[in-house]
C-alpha cells in the first residue's frame, strides 16, 4: 500500500509529534491527521508555535520550529493528533528590537496568526476579558464543512441594486426589534422578511471581521456610560468573523452562523457586501498593543517613516503597507477567502485611497493592489466599492484608479443633495449632474460607478439632517469636538424635537424629498438602517463609541413614523418598476431641448432651465425609448421645487402623445403622496402646482394606456 511520507512525524517534543510543514497556504490548515501551521516573517531569527487549551491562561506546549523547517521567510510545521476543536494557537518570534529601523520583535509576546480563520478572546459581546492574560486575541483552527445546498453569489447587475447599510449589532439590539438573538447574525436573519418588505436587494454590513469592542473603552466622565469600539473599524483578524456578533460565538460557531445568514439572504434575493478595513489595524501607533503584525514583521506590514515611526494616513495611528508584495498578497488572499468560502457578493473599502499609496505614502499612478483586485479571477464578479478618500487629505471621488471595475461612494452626491435640499444657493447645476449619475465624474465609467447616498453610518441620520443645525456629540465624552462640523443640515426652525406641527410637517416633507432624489437618480442608491422611518441619534453625528439606544434602531419608529416608511417603500418599489431611473448608461443629453434627448432640463415655463445661482427650482424630462427586455419605455417629468413658495410648472405633452399621470407629490398626505403606475391619477390641464419645498414626479408611457 502506498503511504504519504509527509503524514508521519519526524520529530517529537513533550509528547507532541510533528514534522516540516507546507509553506502554502499560510495560516492553520487541517491536513490528514494533523494541522499545518505556516507563517511569514522576513526579519525574525526564530519562531515558536504556542498551543493552548481553549481559554487556558498558560500554554500546553511551546514548540520551537527547527531552523530547517524554515523555507525562505516562511516557518512551516505540521503537528499531528491535535484535538482541533479544543485548542488555540499563536506564535513567539525572536528578532532584533530596533524601533528606529522599524524592528519591534519581543520574545515575551505571543502574537496571533494574520491568516487565522477563527479568533477567540472576545467570544461574547462586551463580556469583560481577563486583562492579566498575556495573549488576549487567540487564533483557532477552522473547519470548512458548511453545506451551502447549491447557494452561490447572486450577481445582480450593479444598476439594479438598492443598498441598505447596517450595523449587525445596532440593527436588532434594541428590545423593540422582537428577535430571539438580538445584536447578532442570527438576529439579522430574523429580519430578512422586513428587508424584503422594504424592497432592498443588497445589505452592506459595517465591519464584521474580528475586532475588540473594548479597544479604547472608557466611561463618560459625567454620565458613567460605557463607551468603546462599537463600529468596529479597527481590525484584529482579516479572515475571522466577529465572534461577538454570533449568538453561537461562545461555542466557536460564528463561521456557520454567518454563512447561514448569507445563504438565507441569497435565498431571498438579497446580496451582501462587507465593509472592509485594510487601511490600518488595531495595533495603533508605537503606544498601541502588539497583537499580530507588529510582532511578526513590523517594517513589512506598516508604512514607516525613515526613522521608524508610523505614517498615519488612516487617522488611527498606523497605515497598512498595502502595496508591499507580501501585504498585497494577504489582502488578495483575504478577499478571495471571503468570496469563495462565504459567498460574499462584494466589498466596500474603507478609506480606499490609502490602498493606492506607496510605502512612503505617495499616491501611485498604477497601484498594484487595486489592479490586482480588479483583475483577480476569483473576485471577477464581486462588487468593488471604494470610499475614495483618506485621512491624509487624498480625495479621489471621480478619479479613483478604477480599471473598469471599481465603483465609488459618491461623496459629492451627498454634499450636493444636502445643500440643494436645504435650498443653498449655487447648487442647481451640481444637482442636475447628480441626478444623471454624475457624468461629470464618471463619463467614461457609467452611472453604476456612483454609489449615491445622502446619509451613512458616519454623520447625521436623515431625520437629524432636518432637525439640527449643529452636531450634539456631548455623549461621546470629548467635549463635542469629535465628528464633522460641516453637515449641510437645517433644523427647519427649531433645534431638535418640537411640538410645532408646521415644522414637523416640513421635516417630513424634506425627508420624502430626499428619498425621491436618492431613489430616482441614476446610479446606485444606498439607504442607512432606520432612515426609512426616521431613526434619530438626537443630533449626534459620530456614534462610533455607543452601544446603546443612541446607536441602535428603535423599531417603534416604524409605527410612529409609518407615513415616511410607507413612502420610502413605495419609492423603492417604483425604482424597481421603472428601469428608466436605473439605466446602466448615462441619459443622452445631446440635442439640448430637442426631442432626441433622453433627458431635457426645463424651467417652470416649459422652456430652457434657469442655471443662475439663486435658482432653487429644477425640472427635467427623462425617457427610455425601450427597456432591456424590449418593452416600450416610460417618460418621466420630475419637478424639484426647493423654493419656500409654491411654483407653477407649465407642462408640455409627453413625446408619445399620451397624458401625464402623478406618481409622486410630496406635498400630499399619506395615501395620496405616491402611486404605482397603473393607479396614478391623470393630470388635467397644461400646468401643475408644486407646493413649497416639494418634489413632483409625473409619468407617461404605454403601460398607462
Amino acid at each position: 500500500m502506498d503511504v504519504r511520507i509527509d503524514s508521519y512525524a519526524t520529530h517529537d517534543f513533550a509528547g507532541y509529534r510533528f514534522r516540516q510543514g507546507k509553506a502554502l497556504p499560510f495560516g492553520a490548515s487541517v491536513v490528514g491527521n494533523g494541522v499545518n501551521f505556516s507563517v511569514f516573517s522576513s526579519r525574525a531569527t526564530a519562531c515558536s508555535l504556542v498551543l493552548f487549551e481553549n481559554g487556558a491562561p498558560l500554554p500546553l506546549v511551546e514548540i520551537d520550529i527547527p531552523p530547517e523547517f524554515r523555507i525562505g521567510d516562511v516557518y512551516a510545521i505540521t503537528v499531528f493528533d491535535l484535538p482541533i476543536e479544543d485548542i488555540e494557537y499563536g506564535f513567539r518570534f525572536d528578532g532584533p528590537s530596533d524601533p528606529h529601523r522599524g524592528l519591534r520583535y519581543d520574545r515575551t509576546r505571543i502574537v496571533a496568526d494574520p491568516y487565522a480563520r477563527v479568533m477567540s478572546g472576545r467570544d461574547t459581546w462586551r463580556e469583560e476579558p481577563d486583562w492579566t492574560n498575556n495573549y488576549q486575541h487567540r487564533s483557532r483552527v477552522s473547519f470548512d464543512d458548511f453545506d451551502w445546498e447549491g447557494d452561490r453569489p447572486l450577481e445582480h447587475h450593479m444598476s439594479d441594486l438598492v443598498m441598505y447599510e447596517l450595523h449587525i449589532r445596532g440593527f436588532t439590539a434594541h428590545p423593540s426589534s422582537g428577535v430571539s438573538a438580538p445584536g447578532t447574525f442570527a438576529g439579522l436573519r430574523e429580519k430578512i422578511p422586513y428587508l424584503k418588505r422594504l424592497g432592498v436587494n443588497c445589505v452592506e454590513l459595517l465591519p464584521v471581521f474580528e475586532f475588540d469592542e473594548w479597544e479604547n473603552s472608557r466611561t463618560h466622565p459625567d454620565t458613567g456610560e460605557w463607551l468603546g469600539n462599537y463600529w468596529g473599524y479597527s481590525t484584529l483578524g482579516f479572515f475571522a468573523p466577529k465572534a461577538g456578533y454570533a449568538s453561537t460565538g461562545r461555542f466557536g460557531m460564528q463561521i456557520d452562523e454567518l454563512k447561514t445568514l448569507v445563504k438565507d439572504l441569497h435565498a431571498n434575493g438579497i446580496e451582501i457586501i462587507l465593509d472592509v478595513v485594510f487601511n490600518h489595524t488595531a495595533e495603533g501607533d508605537h503606544r498601541g498593543p502588539t497583537i499580530s503584525f507588529r510582532g511578526i514583521d513590523n517594517s513589512t506590514y506598516y508604512m514607516l517613516t525613515p526613522d521608524g515611526w508610523y505614517y498615519n494616513f488612516s487617522g488611527c495611528g498606523n497605515t497598512f503597507n498595502c502595496n508591499h508584495p507580501v501585504v498585497r498578497a494577504l489582502v488578495v488572499d483575504c478577499l478571495r477567502y471571503w468570496a469563495a468560502e462565504y459567498h460574499i457578493d462584494g466589498f466596500r473599502f474603507d478609506l480606499a485611497s490609502i490602498l493606492g499609496r506607496d510605502q512612503n505614502g505617495a499616491p501611485l499612478a498604477n497601484p498594484p493592489l487595486l489592479e490586482s483586485l480588479a483583475y483577480d479571477p476569483i473576485l471577477s464578479k464581486c462588487k468593488l466599492i471604494a470610499e475614495a478618500w483618506d485621512a491624509g487629505g487624498l480625495y479621489q471621488v471621480g478619479s479613483f484608479p478604477a480599471y473598469g471595475r471599481w465603483a465609488e461612494w459618491n461623496g459629492k452626491f451627498r454634499d450636493s443633495a444636502r445643500s440643494y435640499l436645504r435650498s443653498k444657493p449655487g447648487t442647481i447645476g451640481e444637482i442636475a449632474s447628480r441626478v444623471q449619475g454624475s457624468p461629470d465624474l464618471y463619463s467614461s465609467r457609467g452611472p453604476s460607478t456612483s454609489v449615491n447616498f445622502i446619509t451613512a453610518h458616519d454623520g447625521f441620520t436623515l431625520a437629524d439632517l432636518f432637525a439640527y443645525n449643529e452636531k450634539h456629540n456631548d455623549a461621546n465624552g470629548e467635549g463635542n469636538r469629535d465628528g464633522s462640523d460641516d453637515n449641510e443640515s437645517w433644523n427647519c426652525g427649531a433645534e431638535g424635537p418640537t411640538d410645532d406641527p408646521a415644522i414637523n410637517a416640513l421635516r417630513l416633507r424634506l425627508a420624502k424629498n430626499a428619498m425621491v432624489l436618492l431613489l430616482f437618480s441614476q446610479g446606485v442608491p444606498m439607504l442607512v438602517m432606520g432612515d426609512e422611518f426616521g431613526r434619530t441619534q438626537h443630533g449626534n453625528n459620530n456614534v462610533y463609541c455607543h452601544d446603546n439606544e443612541l446607536a441602535w434602531v428603535d423599531w417603534t419608529y416604524a409605527e410612529t413614523n409609518a407615513e415616511l416608511f410607507a413612502f420610502t417603500r413605495h419609492c423603492i418599489a417604483l425604482r424597481a418598476a421603472l428601469p428608466v431611473v436605473r439605466s446602466p448608461h448615462f441619459p443622452n443629453a445631446l440635442g439640448g431641448e430637442g426631442r432626441d434627448a433622453d433627458i431635457t432640463f426645463l424651467g417652470t415655463d416649459g422652456g430652457a432651465a434657469e442655471w443662475a445661482g439663486w435658482n432653487s427650482v429644477l425640472a427635467y424630462r427623462l425617457r427610455e425609448r425601450s427597456y432591456r427586455d424590449g418593452t416600450p419605455g416610460d417618460e418621466l417629468m420630475v419637478m424639484f421645487n426647493m423654493h419656500w413658495e409654491e411654483q407653477y410648472f407649465r407642462l408640455t405633452p409627453p413625446l408619445d402623445g399620451s397624458p401625464w399621470h402623478v406618481l409622486i407629490n410630496t406635498t400630499m398626505p399619506s395615501g395620496t403622496d405616491a402611486f404605482q403606475p397603473l393607479d396614478a391619477p391623470q393630470v388635467t390641464g397644461s400646468s401643475f402646482i408644486a407646493g413649497p419645498r416639494s418634489v413632483v414626479v409625473l409619468i407617461s408611457g404605454s403601460r398607462l394606456h
